[in-house]
């Protein structure tokens, strides 16, 4: 008896064609969900800095300290934490994150000095790490390789969500309630999610609710097929999967590109009041703005390689193809101080488009894993990846971020400091699609269980 009939004896099959849409988008939204509440909780921060800068008396050198606790650890959970996933499941291992971030972000708010926030914000980092390769791992284990793109593009976009929702909400909370109360509110919600994802999620040969047909049609690709029909669920080293120049390739794409989004999570609410003198609630509709175009293109990210193979393109030249057209979607980011001259709307746009851009890259980069991976092994590259993701963050912190920034508004002239993030921002993605290409160009699928040479 195969797996797809042993999982649920008692309900009928359904033909390939109704089996579209149904179970799995129910699991795509609980990591949607998931994902929405991690980026709510870790944005909270930069929308309540000219509260907390009043309290404790700031600078951007403080500010920046704290960003690079939490992104310090989350790069060192991101080192553990794919591990730990992939030898607890899916199940257990993402609802254990979840929980630990959510006390991480509720205690915020119980926190009385600035090294009391390093403190929180680290505890926040290293738990939150365990959303995007359990995420992946999800996606992985619940969509054909055609369909996973896509899928990683929804669930991306809750990042965009809790961006949009935070400045919504945290200044509006922090102005009639207090700035603690921000944290509280948001941190809860996590508690929300564990309740839905106990009820509904279960591997795809356990869940009860899954039709055969569906599950054949989520297990269709070839590499599924054998690796059901074998059942190996061996782990594998760290040190093995650094052997192999794919993993280089997921490593350095996230290393270059992922702290352009820290900036703009982080920083872009300063720039906005640095810049044009926004405050409190009036960031809200500009940084809801520049959120809602990243949403949009978190899920066309997942749409255009999508549409690729539809017409006939392979799966690696359509996803290089796609990650090439966002790449270059990035750079009129370089000119959004010049536009912002004109309008400050313009700005917000140009910004917008480039998160967007992010969104798409990102939807695309982490689905290189799974196209590149088995399995077995998706979630400890993911959390490989998201170290190094972590760690180039931490480096345009300490070395360009703080110093820079605090030396350009010494002298009064902080938007030269953003010109020159700004420029970074426009070429990390080129940088990094070169990089890329010239480590997997055919992101060919590993073998595990055979030897592991170091071009494999």
């Amino acid at each position: 008896m195969t797996p797809s009939q042993q999982l649920a004896p008692d309900v009928p099959s359904i033909d390939v064609g109704s089996a579209i849409g149904k179970y799995r988008w129910t699991i795509c939204s609980l990591v949607f969900f998931a994902t929405t509440v991690n980026y709510l909780d870790r944005a909270v921060i930069s929308l309540l800095k000219p509260y907390l800068e009043t309290e404790f008396k700031w600078n951007s050198g403080d500010y920046a300290n704290i960003e690079i606790a939490f992104k310090l650890a989350y790069s060192v959970g991101m080192l553990g934490v794919g591990r730990i996933i992939d030898k607890l499941g899916t199940k257990i291992g993402y609802a254990l994150s979840t929980f630990l971030w959510s006390l991480a972000a509720i205690g915020h708010a119980f926190v009385s000095s600035t090294l009391g926030f390093s403190v929180a914000r680290a505890f926040l980092g290293v738990t939150e790490a365990g959303n995007f390769p359990a995420a992946i791992k999800t996606t992985a284990e619940w969509f054909p390789q055609k369909e996973r793109a896509l899928a990683t593009g929804i669930f991306n976009s809750g990042s965009n969500v809790g961006a949009i929702i935070a400045p919504l909400t945290v200044p509006l909370i922090a102005e009639t309630i207090g700035w603690k109360w921000a944290f509280v509110i948001t941190g809860a919600l996590g508690f929300v999610w564990l309740i839905l994802w106990f009820i509904f999620y279960e591997v795809p040969a356990r869940q009860v609710r899954l039709g055969k047909a569906e599950f054949d049609y989520i297990h269709s690709d070839v590499d599924d097929q054998a690796a059901v029909a074998v059942g190996s669920e061996s782990k594998v080293s760290w040190f093995k999967l650094l052997t192999f120049r794919q993993t280089w390739a997921f490593v350095l794409g996230k290393f270059l590109t992922d702290p352009i989004w820290w900036f703009y999570l982080f920083w872009l609410p300063d720039f906005l009041n640095k810049q044009y003198g926004l405050r409190g609630t009036d960031v809200a509709l500009p940084v809801a703005a520049v959120y809602v175009l990243s949403s949009v293109g978190s899920v066309g990210g997942g749409w255009i390689p999508l549409n690729f193979m539809r017409n006939g393109m392979a799966a690696f030249r359509a996803r290089k193809l796609s990650m090439l057209l966002i790449a270059l979607c990035v750079f009129p980011i370089v000119f959004a101080q010049y536009l912002g001259q004109m309008s400050m709307w313009l700005a917000v746009l140009v910004i917008g488009i480039a998160a967007a851009a992010h969104q798409a890259w990102s939807a695309n980069i982490f689905t290189t894993v799974s196209d590149m991976f088995p399995k077995r092994a998706v979630a400890s590259v993911t959390g490989i990846g998201g170290m190094a993701g972590g760690l180039g963050g931490i480096l345009l912190s300490a070395l360009v971020q703080k110093r820079m920034f605090v030396y350009y508004e010494n002298i009064g002239q902080l938007e030269t400091a953003y010109f020159i993030m700004f420029l970074i921002c426009g070429g990390a993605y080129l940088l990094a699609w070169v990089l890329m290409h010239f480590l997997a160009p055919n992101m060919k699928q590993i073998n595990l269980d055979e030897p592991s040479p170091s071009a494999a």
